[in-house]
């Protein structure tokens, strides 16, 4: 299959004096998004921005450069061209400075931007999947530089079936260290009981063959309804939140969640009553309420049209 027409980097996947001549394609996809505009609330019409210099009025995009201050009121002119300068050639290239483990950098790191990248010709075919199959045998992604949309960035770049993926990383100065946050949660004794319980239920709620295909965003779908019924002029009327049952203590909500989870695993409806006795082995009470769990619980599905 032939790939995509619309390339939005292309250079060099670099590791040592080995270049492999690549194309990104972005990963992120926005064809499903509902944009809202902005209206004045009084006759909505709506909002236009417009672009001010106190001294001349509105102006063109082309009037517009861009600026740092130095001091107060006092700016140098940055020139895309100028910054161009400061770069050399090998800033086309994703340089590799070495490999880690996959699980060695924290998601919090993630900054949320991923591209494909594909060989950019039979040239780097070979190279292309000698470095992907090297990655996958010996379980290890790589940590490497590039430039991309006019700014140095640091990135991720792992194997995925047939593909490399550059995947955009934080700086760690522009991420906070969870020790500052880490301080304000305290440390509590828990006690056999609960941490019985909670190591059944969360076996009774673990997914067997997820697939991540099942979620799809309810904000847009919910979205997208009520502006149906805006247009149709129908009125929006509330939907009924389900009750949740008054649990009294935490023992009695980790019960009765095993209870709903193991039965909703085995397909069955959850017990009416999920109490089981206090002086009884809590795993074992556990599956006492829903007896048949344990099956494989397939693919997960949430959001269905």
């Amino acid at each position: 299959m032939a790939a995509p027409s619309r390339t939005s980097w292309r250079g060099f996947l670099k590791l040592s004096l080995i270049s492999v001549p690549v194309k990104a394609f972005t990963a992120n996809e926005t064809a499903g998004e509902v944009h809202l505009n902005q209206l004045h609330k009084g006759c909505n019409s709506r909002v236009k921005y417009q672009k001010v210099c106190p001294a001349h009025g509105e102006l063109k995009s082309e009037d517009i450069v861009s600026g740092y201050e130095h001091q107060k009121d006092s700016y140098v002119v940055v020139d895309p061209d100028e910054l161009d300068k400061l770069r050399t050639k090998s800033d086309r290239a994703v340089s590799i400075d070495g490999f880690v483990p996959m699980d060695a950098i924290d998601a919090s790191f993630y900054a949320g931007k991923t591209h494909y990248l594909l060989p950019d010709g039979p040239a780097g075919e070979r190279p292309y999947a000698l470095l992907r199959e090297g990655m996958r045998k010996n379980g290890v992604c790589a940590i490497a530089q590039v430039v991309m949309s006019g700014r140095e960035q640091l990135v991720l770049v792992r194997p995925h079936g047939r593909l490399l993926v550059l995947t955009g990383l934080h700086y760690p100065q522009r991420v906070r260290a969870a020790g500052e946050f880490e301080q304000a949660v305290d440390e509590i004794a828990l006690k056999p009981q609960e941490e019985a319980l909670t190591d059944t239920l969360i076996g009774a709620s673990r997914i067997a063959d997820f697939d991540l295909g099942g979620y799809s965003d309810q904000y847009v779908t919910k979205l997208k309804r009520l502006i149906e019924l805006k247009v149709a002029g129908q009125e929006v009327v509330q939907v009924p939140d389900h009750e949740e049952p008054k649990i009294l203590n935490l023992m009695d909500a980790l019960k009765k969640s095993v209870a709903e989870a193991q039965a909703r695993a085995a397909g069955v409806p959850p017990p009416a009553d999920a109490d089981a006795g206090d002086g009884e082995d809590p795993a074992a009470a556990a599956k006492k309420l829903a007896p048949s769990a344990g099956r494989k619980k397939g693919p997960r599905k949430v959001g269905g049209e």
